[in-house]
């Protein structure tokens, strides 16, 4: 039916409208109703039409009835339905100044007008109207009073006051008007302290009113004050990937559909922070920080997790300025003042992270291996123990040490122990020593040793130690024997003329003109002549017999006699100078 209207009436006033009650419909749509429109009441509920029961004044008014009801007389009108119960009241006046609001619930931004009637239409004039008791001023002359578009600071108490015919000066009774929220406030909402890179999504939350089917709303949103974007339906605001710049204060509008109601939310700071800098790491070029004395190191620091910008520091163990910033570390021409554990500092000015040490090892590479006992030609007897020892004047630890025998591997370490030897040991031995550097396959350092001839000879050694003994005794005898003889030789022998004028030493000893001569039939001191193959002990020098008194004759021709004994030690080719013993 047209310009039929639900009177929700003090329940939806009091946000009752979910209850399950009866409910009464007014033809016209104003409240209150007056007796001189045609006034039909309808009542609405559960359960059947036909029993709908009438009440007016608070007394039923006849038997159980149609859900409709014309009204004929003044007063005070309620229905009652089964399953629903007894309806809010409705009064239908009949005073001479009646002050009408729409039937319906009231809404922010809604066009309302509120109307001043005389009994019976008659007209009216000097007509003003009051709020709470207080006249509204700035409005025209007229019946009629435009609440629109209706803001909440609208509700209240109303009446009108004019003047009817002849009567004189009239006023209404009072109509409460109640303005219902369109929606509530918005909240925005959201993470306060999102991390950068991460996406933020900020709601603005707004609850439509309940007595009315939900309009469409729009939503801005706002950061210091600035808009972003432009109105939307959608009350999200999503940002993919934030930044610290998206940090601010955010706030959101709510807006009606012709923008009549505007509500604003409470400011969000968000700020955006950094994630802090973790999981730093070190990498070295060459791989595990050994690099060779002179070469290069490269040290790179890597971050697992971090935003913003990022600042790099390097520190060595025991130093104190940092080595270098940057996420590279670079040192050119290593030595060994450069090992130590290294570090890599990483901050983004908030906070630090740090980096597990990495162990920087400079090698120095292995060089001049030599092999002693030296010389570079050895010779050994057969059955000796024989003990080489291979060393390096400079090189990093571990230093390993491989023996070549006549160019073949043998053996490993510093030692060559060889113990009973034979001939088949003979042959040119050599050592070959590496560092860690050789080891685990990045570079080859090794230092060959020069070549040890060892030579283990057989000859002669059972007969020669057996010779030397005997050898030993006859000398000693034969010296002894050699002392007596010349010291009887010295008594005994008689003086020639030539002994005589050569004259006499100190102790009657006969000197010669150039006192090196002794007396001629004793034995006299003669360097040796060493015969092949021998070792001089001793020699005799005696003079050769000749007729007595023979004038003129020549001295004698001294025979040579000798003894020799080979030694434990000699060798074919040993040489020497030998003397007399006597």
């Amino acid at each position: 039916m047209a310009g039929r209207v639900t009177l929700l009436l003090w329940a939806q006033t009091l946000g009752l409208a979910g209850a399950q009650m009866s409910q009464l419909l007014l033809e016209p749509p104003w409240r209150p109703p007056v007796l001189w429109d045609p006034v039909t009441l309808t009542c609405q509920g559960s359960g059947t039409t036909s029993a709908t029961t009438w009440y007016k004044d608070g007394q039923r008014s006849g038997q159980q009835g149609p859900e409709r009801l014309t009204v004929t007389k003044s007063g005070t009108y309620t229905c009652y339905r089964p399953d629903s119960g007894r309806s809010p009241s409705v009064t239908v006046s009949k005073d001479w100044l009646v002050l009408q609001v729409p039937a319906r619930a009231l809404l922010e931004g809604d066009m309302v007008t509120l109307r001043c009637r005389a009994w019976q239409n008659r007209t009216v004039t000097s007509v003003s109207f009051y709020r709470e008791g207080e006249k509204l001023r700035g409005l025209r002359d007229g019946t009629e009073l435009s609440l629109s578009p209706l803001q909440l600071s609208d509700s209240g108490r109303y009446r009108c006051k004019g003047r009817v015919g002849y009567w004189g000066s009239e006023e209404s009774a009072a109509v409460r008007v109640t303005v219902h929220e369109l929606f509530s406030v918005p909240v925005l909402a959201g993470p306060p302290e999102p991390t950068e890179g991460s996406p933020l999504t900020l709601s603005c939350l707004s609850t439509p009113s309940p007595l009315r089917p939900p309009a469409p709303l729009l939503h801005v949103f706002y950061r210091d004050g600035q808009v972003l974007g432009v109105p939307q339906v959608s009350p999200q605001l999503l940002v993919p990937s934030v930044g610290v710049s998206h940090s601010g204060n955010y706030s959101c509008q709510v807006r009606s559909e012709g923008g009549a109601v505007r509500k604003i939310s409470a400011r969000l700071r968000v700020t955006v922070r950094r994630v802090p800098p973790s999981g730093v790491s070190l990498s070295a070029q060459p791989p595990g920080g050994q690099v060779a004395l002179g070469d290069s190191l490269v040290l790179s620091c890597e971050v697992a997790a971090g935003t913003g910008p990022r600042s790099f520091s390097w520190h060595r163990e025991g130093s104190g300025a940092p080595l270098g910033t940057g996420p590279r570390l670079e040192l050119r021409h290593v030595g060994d003042n450069d090992s130590g554990q290294y570090r890599c500092r990483v901050s983004d000015g908030d906070s630090v992270a740090e980096s597990d040490p990495l162990n920087v090892t400079v090698l120095v590479p292995v060089a001049n291996a030599t092999i002693t006992p030296g010389p570079l030609s050895h010779q050994v007897w057969s059955g000796d123990p024989v003990t080489l020892n291979c060393s390096v004047q400079v090189g990093s630890a571990p230093v390993t040490f491989t023996w070549l025998w006549n160019g073949q591997e043998v053996a490993q370490g510093p030692l060559l122990e060889l113990r009973d030897i034979d001939v088949g040991h003979s042959g040119t031995y050599q050592c070959v020593a590496t560092n860690q550097l050789g080891q685990d396959g990045h570079r080859e350092f090794r230092a060959l040793s020069p070549e040890l001839e060892l030579e283990v000879t057989t000859w002669g050694r059972g007969d020669t130690v057996a010779a030397g003994v005997g050898s030993s005794l006859l000398a000693l005898v034969l010296l002894v024997a050699a002392i007596v003889g010349w010291q009887w030789c010295h008594r005994r022998a008689p003086r020639t003329p030539q002994d005589k004028s050569v004259g006499e030493g100190p102790g009657g000893v006969p000197m010669s003109p150039d006192a090196t001569s002794m007396p001629r039939r004793c034995p006299r001191r003669t360097p040796a002549v060493t015969p092949e193959g021998g070792e001089v002990l001793y020699s005799d020098v005696v003079p050769m017999a000749r007729a007595a008194g023979s004038p003129g004759a020549t001295r004698e021709v001294p025979q040579v006699t000798y003894a020799e004994l080979r030694g434990p030690r000699w060798h074919p080719g040993d040489s020497g100078d030998y003397e007399n013993v006597l």
